[in-house]
């Protein structure tokens, strides 16, 4: 296959097997090969590349992991038949996910000499109205989200607001997510016409392996994951180590609930993390590489497998990569859904075969990791943001974010938040700013109460630190950790109790049992948690004793296991015990001492009464009943004694009068 057929500029005609000469000019300066024409025809099949100039129609379809579970596939196919049956000859692209889930299924529709348009919650019955009016030059003013901005000869859509100016969009800073949702992630030819792979030919032909590491390093990147050590530094302790076989790992194994930036990335721009990957490996002196992704993530794989294949027949990764010397193979590892494989030295078991268990450190896994040999493990993110960095310099990264927090983060908006998605801001953003200016704050008019970030090993924070800075150190001192970047926004409605055990619960499954402290204590504390969230018709005589002891012992259960703990799964597993503890003390004192829930969200501390004027005596809600807690005769009110009630809600199904509330 002819490369410019490959990357997506007609006239050239080499092939992988006769290199192009001046291919790497093309990479990093545009398409200029001699046998493409002159200058004015080569800028003119950029920007056809770059869908700036169209022929006909093209129309964008969402097809992400969030787009396909909101119907988008039933969008794409309404569309094809939409198009056929009008004779409408257009080109239906499909793209990852623009970041504002709540709107899926998103269309964009481009029509030649028009800037892009995007459309909001498109489904399958609205395709023919929809579409109708745009072609016609007339958009419903309710689907629209925004244009996006002219380019070239491209005239705006009249009365129009531009996307980044949405409320969603406004705020961001969008570095790692500037191509997702916007060019087809299969296409390598897209991704080159947007300066993709530029910085992986700059690297190879004009700065040295050492280099690189001191101009990651001097950015002031951080690890994406969680542990936010500085990417550079980290690079230079594999490099300088002396063994001939080095290794590169990209963790996308995100296991927190409510995480999905590494996914959306993946399935919206595969070859930026492709490009990130091949400027580390020749960082420290790779040769092979590995992607660990969760199986769950099918879409992902399959995308990111077309990007290693389309990169592998350009030059741009395997053997001789454009024609440096160095050599790369990414090899595809796909996780069982193990939640400590996310943690590294679990995750290197589990690609050499072995049972995904951590092991003490050190050695680190930069002296000595995979098969025995060197190896760096970055994760998505932190790899997505490789190639700007080299391509336009540290200072450029640096001069964003706070003292100590470069750069920009990526979060998934999740939970009770009126605009939930993916969101990438500057380090040093607040709280406040990511939940109710980007968010769009609580919806129904409900109270904000707190936001978990950074997954089961993270902590909640409360309103009196929604103002909180984003970045590494300021949130420590709150008890709460960057993680991944999951954030579940929580309202008035939402036990603090109840989310504690929610993630002790995940914890506790997903723990290796290797270590007694994180396989024990994680246990026990689960246990005091479902101990206080239990009615008192569930209770054996000890049981009061018992929760009292066991709240008593809560708070040094969880520094015993953070003290002792192997891996960072164990020693971060109490984080949002302590943090509930921390900043909603009354609501578990509530559930212990009065044997209430706030929030009314513990099923078992609901209590039930029948209001004896409503009752119609039909006895349904005691025969219902599978504790035999609700007496009284035909005809009569009846009672709930308080004692034998389970606090299943039976009852309250039961009733057709309305009789029955819980308070």
């Amino acid at each position: 296959m002819p490369l410019s057929e490959m990357i997506g500029f007609a006239g050239c005609t080499h092939t992988p097997e006769t290199p192009c000469p001046t291919f790497v000019e093309c990479l990093t300066e545009g398409p200029r090969c001699r046998e493409g024409g002159d200058d004015a025809a080569r800028l003119a099949r950029l920007a056809e590349a770059r869908r700036e100039r169209l022929g006909r129609p093209a129309i964008f379809v969402g097809t992400g992991t969030c787009g396909l579970g909101a119907g988008a596939g039933k969008t794409l196919a309404a569309l094809r038949a939409y198009l056929a049956g009008r004779g409408v000859e257009a080109d239906v692209v499909e793209t990852g996910c623009i970041g504002l889930c709540v709107a899926e299924p998103i269309v964009d529709v481009q029509l030649p000499g028009r800037a892009r348009l995007s459309l909001r919650n498109v489904a399958a019955a609205d395709v023919p109205s929809v579409m109708d009016a745009v072609l016609d030059g007339r958009p419903d003013a309710g689907r629209v989200l925004g244009q996006f901005a002219p380019a070239g000869e491209q005239r705006p859509w009249e009365g129009v607001p531009r996307l980044d100016e949405h409320p969603f969009f406004a705020a961001q800073t969008r570095w790692v997510l500037i191509n997702c949702g916007v060019i087809d992630p299969t296409s390598l030819g897209e991704y080159v016409a947007r300066g993709g792979y530029r910085a992986l030919a700059r690297a190879l032909r004009e700065i040295t392996p050492e280099e690189v590491c001191r101009t990651v390093e001097a950015s002031g990147l951080r690890g994406r994951g969680g542990g936010g050590f500085l990417t550079g530094r980290k690079w230079q302790f594999a490099r300088q180590a002396p063994d001939g076989q080095k290794y590169l790992i990209c963790n996308a194994d995100e296991g927190d609930p409510g995480a999905f930036m590494d996914r959306a990335v993946i399935e919206g721009d595969p070859h930026r993390l492709l490009e990130g990957m091949a400027i580390a490996a020749y960082a420290i002196g790779a040769s092979k590489a590995y992607v660990y992704i969760r199986a769950e993530y099918p879409l992902a794989i399959r995308r990111l497998l077309t990007a290693i294949g389309d990169a592998t027949a350009a030059g741009l990764l395997g053997r001789n990569i454009l024609d440096s010397g160095l050599s790369l193979d990414v090899i595809v590892k796909k996780g069982a859904g193990a939640f400590v494989c996310g943690e590294e030295t679990a995750l290197i078991h589990s690609i050499e075969g072995k049972r995904g268990m951590p092991r003490p450190r050190p050695p680190f896994p930069a002296v000595r990791g995979a098969f025995d040999h060197p190896t760096i493990i970055n994760n998505v993110e932190t790899l997505a943001n490789v190639p700007a960095i080299v391509d336009r310099g540290a200072s450029w990264f640096s001069a964003v974010g706070t003292a100590t927090s470069k750069g920009t983060k990526v979060f998934a908006l999740s939970g009770k938040v009126a605009r939930t998605g993916l969101v990438e801001v500057t380090m040093g953003t607040t709280v406040r700013q990511i939940v109710f200016d980007i968010g769009g704050g609580i919806p129904n008019g409900k109270a904000y109460k707190a936001v978990q970030i950074g997954g089961p090993s993270g902590g909640c924070i409360p309103t009196e630190h929604l103002d909180i800075q984003v970045d590494y150190e300021s949130l420590k001192t709150i008890g709460a950790m960057m993680g991944s970047g999951g954030l579940v926004v929580m309202d008035e409605d939402t036990c603090m109790v109840d989310v504690a055990k929610f993630f002790m619960d995940f914890i506790q499954r997903e723990s290796c049992g290797k270590c007694i402290p994180c396989r024990e204590g994680t246990r026990r504390m689960l246990e005091i948690l479902q101990r206080i969230t239990r009615g008192y018709g569930a209770e054996q005589p000890l049981d009061a004793l018992q929760r009292f002891k066991g709240i008593m012992h809560l708070q040094r259960l969880a520094g015993v296991i953070q003290d002792t703990s192997l891996c960072g799964l164990g020693q971060t597993a109490p984080n949002p015990v302590l943090s509930t503890l921390r900043y909603f003390r009354d609501e578990y004192e509530a559930h212990v001492y009065e044997r209430r829930c706030p929030a009314g969200a513990c099923t078992e501390l609901k209590r039930y009464r029948i209001v004896a004027e409503a009752c119609k005596g039909c006895t349904l809600c005691a025969k219902k009943c599978p504790a035999g807690a609700i007496v009284g005769a035909v005809k009569s009110p009846h009672v709930i004694v308080p004692d034998k009630c389970v606090g299943c809600g039976a009852c309250v199904e039961a009733c057709r009068f309305g009789a029955v509330v819980a308070e």
